[in-house]
């Protein structure tokens, strides 16, 4: 989970000059001489067939020429992928003065920071990482997972990549490491009754120490800032699981299951506004489709229609060997089902792929929906949220129903109904030989048949085949 901290502007100035910051998508020095060279600014390419465009707003210029340059810089930054980009600095380990929030071992929590002067936006970064939801599956994870358990052996500094480089090197970064196993949730008291301690110990709700700890001392008291949030894979689904099994281990237990067991385990806390709406049954609360109608603050939703993690629970197990037919129209239906939750979410970005977790990943700027990027789309998100809030800067708080500014695309979603047929998905490599696979080689491999597909899309087999070789 990412999520955005803007401290308000009192003056006019301020807020135009806000969304600069939050546009660097790939910001830094190599950029701006790029733009220094060039005297008018190159068009978007394209890594994926397909244009991209990026609108420049000349009426919200009004004869500021330094707003103007500052839409070309944009642009040009914009042609560079995160991973070119340099940090300044590596983020450096701290660790938190209140002895009561740890982690599961007892070992103290933490998050790593990159200072910054000068910038009122802050980039806040929740790590992920499963859960546990008794003593014997806290344990079992301790074995396997001990680093999202225990700060013992975090290193000093990390380097920021992905979302920490989402947004202006500028801005301050809070990478927030998982080691609670509750889902950033839990309100139970330490406890050494487990052999590896293995409970919740965050006695301090999230918010608080995120407050008192990096908030406050850089935002005067008496300021309301503004949140958004950034949601990756977390979009999952109460689903049926495709063959039942006992509730045994993280892996097999069904979504629903394991979060009504974890959220007595950990004393689970969730926002009043959904509590209210699910009162005695708040484990609807940790379901993106039935928490984001409660939402207050604007969250960006960033999910792949075919999510491994979702897969896993639901107990479809994609271990290098083809599929049965029942799986195949299991996992189609799955993508339908989780595009009907989407219907009502104003900004997403839901390619059609096999994988889990997106901003993570090295290529993540790779990944294209309707010829957009995600972090394209996402500069187009913040764009309308800062063009929303200096029109409305009397309104108290923002609204999902922020519409988009004139040329941007925000419900991003694939149509197409099987996994990876979108040709900028992520390479498929074979679990067995390690070989890359083509779309067509990974969709046979799965029990895809050309015959009944081509059918049920109305179309001739050749053309359909033709279709995937074109990556159409």
């Amino acid at each position: 989970m990412l999520c955005f901290l803007q401290s308000p502007r009192k003056h006019a100035r301020n807020v135009l000059h806000a969304p600069v910051e939050a546009r660097r998508v790939r910001g830094g020095r190599a950029q701006t001489r790029r733009v220094q060279q060039q005297q008018t600014p190159p068009p978007y390419r394209e890594r994926v067939e397909g244009a991209e465009s990026f609108p420049l707003d000349f009426t919200a210029v009004e004869g500021n020429m330094d707003n103007f340059v500052v839409q070309i810089k944009n642009l040009a930054q914009s042609l560079y992928p995160c991973s070119a980009q340099k940090l300044d600095q590596d983020m450096k380990l701290h660790f938190l003065k209140n002895l009561s929030v740890t982690c599961n071992d007892g070992s103290p929590a933490g998050y790593y920071i990159k200072e910054s002067k000068g910038s009122k936006r802050w980039l806040l970064f929740l790590e992920g990482g499963w859960y546990c939801f008794d003593s014997q599956t806290c344990e079992s994870r301790y074995e396997t997972m001990r680093r999202l358990m225990s700060s013992t052996k975090w290193p000093l500094t990390r380097t920021g990549t992905g979302p920490t480089c989402l947004f202006l090197s500028r801005a301050p970064h809070r990478f927030i490491p998982y080691c609670s196993s509750d889902v950033w949730s839990g309100a139970t008291p330490k406890t050494d009754q487990s052999k590896t301690q293995c409970v919740i110990a965050q006695c301090v709700s999230l918010w608080l120490w995120l407050r008192e700890g990096f908030i406050k001392k850089d935002l005067s008291v008496e300021s309301k800032g503004f949140v958004r949030g950034l949601a990756d894979s977390g979009w999952f689904l109460d689903n049926k699981q495709y063959k039942f099994t006992d509730c045994l281990d993280t892996i097999s237990c069904a979504p629903t299951e394991a979060i009504k067991r974890g959220i007595r385990y950990w004393g689970g806390l969730v926002p009043e506004s959904c509590r209210q709406a699910h009162v005695g049954e708040e484990w609807n609360c940790f379901f993106g489709y039935k928490v984001y109608p409660t939402l207050k603050s604007p969250v960006f939703v960033a999910q792949w229609l075919f999510d491994e993690a979702q897969l896993t629970v639901d107990n479809i197990h994609l271990t290098g060997q083809p599929i049965h037919e029942g799986q195949w129209r299991y996992i189609q239906k799955l993508g339908q089902e989780l595009r009907l939750t989407l219907r009502d979410v104003p900004a997403m970005f839901a390619p059609a792929c096999l994988s889990h977790e997106l901003i993570t990943r090295a290529d993540w700027t790779d990944i294209r929906v309707k010829g957009i990027s995600l972090p394209r789309a996402l500069h187009c998100w913040d764009r309308s949220l800062h063009h929303n809030l200096h029109i409305n800067s009397s309104h108290g708080h923002q609204k999902h129903t922020t519409p988009p500014v004139r040329g941007c695309l925000l419900q991003l979603i694939d149509s197409c109904p099987w996994p990876h047929c979108n040709p900028s998905c992520p390479t498929i490599r074979d679990q067995l030989t390690g070989q890359e696979m083509s779309v067509i080689q990974f969709l046979k491999h799965m029990g895809f048949d050309v015959q009944k597909m081509a059918q049920q899309q109305g179309m001739e087999p050749k053309k359909l085949l033709g279709m995937l070789n074109n990556g159409n």
